[in-house]
């Protein structure tokens, strides 16, 4: 996969990603604040100061997830994000990071 076509696909989950953010936010189901930062990164913060970052690794072909719980690296894969560790999906393994920091229950797949 090339560059150009790595960014396009890592681009639509960032974005979708924040969508599911404000749709949190609006909802008012968990305390948190969220910044779109330069070069494709997200930062989510919580009520008790911890942090979730997403970001977009291009040189890997990766978007990135560091919780409080550990590092997750996710690559493109049939139309997924993918754990090449242990086949995790992205979207699976935020909603229990989320989940596990805010202390609520957050499903986002």
């Amino acid at each position: 996969m090339d560059e150009r076509e790595f960014n396009g696909l890592a681009d639509a989950m960032l974005s979708r990603l924040e969508a599911m953010v404000e749709a949190l936010m609006q909802a008012d189901e968990i305390g948190l604040d969220y910044e779109i930062k330069p070069g494709g990164v997200i930062e989510l913060e919580f009520e008790d100061g911890s942090k979730i970052i997403i970001n977009r690794h291009t040189a890997a072909r990766e978007i990135w997830v560091a919780a409080r719980s550990g590092g997750y690296h996710f690559a493109p894969r049939d139309g997924a994000w993918v754990s090449g560790r242990d086949g995790s999906e992205l979207l699976a393994v935020l909603s229990r990071c989320i989940s596990e920091q805010s202390g609520r229950s957050v499903n986002l797949v």
